[in-house]
């Protein structure tokens, strides 16, 4: 039914949709042989050549989304072995509670060796291990079994243990965008969506899940306390889903009010990453709305962020990482494979 939908809006919209393969490839081309993704081409110069969780999650995501299971499976085994070579750092974390950044488990990592990177980088950033939780959860209900042994088993207890120690229903972390610390909703989502999906194959008390969804309606429709609308909020939607009908509605109509631009999406006003003349549009927005719109079967808003995300692409058909506002050019993280993958999973 989705296909014949995407079919239709394409042939009404007289879009030529570009080849899922070349997406395909250019997400390929950003893997490691470890399993795990760089955030952008291994050559650029930002940094962007490191390894996130949280975007690696993302990228496995446009993966899942072409059956390409046994990237999907590498991804993950990756993470496992990456959480394994860390677990002394882990294990502490769950005695005693973090009382320093550095304490917490990181964001980023050399994606062949699985060492940290030392320097600050807004290292508390909770949805990630939410994320990987949910994944890990989603991925093993379908059948597409990631978890190979005993030591696995072990390792998701200790990350739901691990967001016990933190109070992640209360603790002020960086958030997806890796800056100030604040008390996050798409950090709360990201973890009790996680907790949720993992709940049949470890042990996880009903009230930490519980803890988490009141912190959540507290903030919602809120990101935090400084930023009324986010695009991080677009994750309780999809791939979470840990809002209700009511919040949902709330969510995209502040979002499409206030943050979408002509050729993405900002993060949130005053943005002042990449910020010249205003703040950037984040190309991964469109697709993501794409999605959203797909999958409640509404024709016309997926047709309309479908077109957004084909004029969003440069003219290799990549979604580079955002544009400077009111421009044409964008910056050098392209393709962003956060964004390749969201196309993906809005035209699967």
């Amino acid at each position: 039914m989705k296909e014949l939908l995407q079919m239709l809006v394409l042939k009404k919209l007289k879009i030529k949709p570009l080849n899922r393969a070349v997406s395909v490839q250019m997400l390929k081309q950003l893997q490691h042989k470890t399993g795990l993704y760089s955030a952008s081409k291994l050559n650029v110069a930002t940094g962007y050549n490191k390894a996130w969780v949280r975007d690696n999650i993302y990228e496995a995501l446009g993966m899942e989304s072409v059956k390409d299971y046994d990237s999907v499976r590498k991804t993950y085994r990756a993470h496992l072995d990456l959480f394994l070579k860390h677990e002394h750092k882990i294990n502490c974390a769950i005695i005693e509670k973090p009382d320093a950044s550095y304490k917490y488990i990181h964001a980023r990592y050399h994606p062949v060796t699985f060492e940290e990177f030392y320097e600050e980088w807004g290292n508390k950033q909770n949805d990630a291990i939410g994320a990987f939780l949910f994944k890990i959860g989603d991925l093993e209900r379908k059948g597409i079994k990631v978890l190979r042994d005993i030591k696995d088993y072990v390792m998701i207890q200790k990350l739901v243990n691990y967001l016990a120690s933190i109070e992640y229903w209360h603790d002020k972390d960086n958030g997806i965008w890796e800056e100030s610390e604040e008390v996050h909703a798409s950090s709360i989502g990201a973890c009790v969506a996680g907790l949720k999906a993992v709940k049949d194959i470890v042990i996880v008390p009903p009230w930490l899940i519980k803890a988490g969804e009141k912190s959540l309606n507290k903030l919602l429709p809120s990101e935090s306390a400084t930023k009324k609308v986010d695009l991080a909020l677009l994750s309780l939607i999809y791939p979470y889903n840990v809002v209700n009908g009511k919040q949902k509605k709330e969510i995209l109509e502040n979002v499409e009010k206030f943050l979408v631009k002509k050729r993405g999406v900002i993060r949130y006003i005053g943005d002042k990453y990449y910020n010249k003349n205003g703040e950037p549009e984040w190309t991964m927005g469109f697709p993501w709305l794409a999605k959203i719109y797909k999958d409640v079967g509404d024709s016309k808003r997926y047709g309309f962020y479908l077109k957004k995300t084909y004029d969003a692409m440069n003219d290799r058909g990549e979604l580079p990482e955002l544009y400077y506002a009111n421009s044409e050019q964008h910056n050098e993280n392209s393709p962003l494979g956060w964004s390749q993958a969201m196309y993906l999973v809005a035209v699967a």
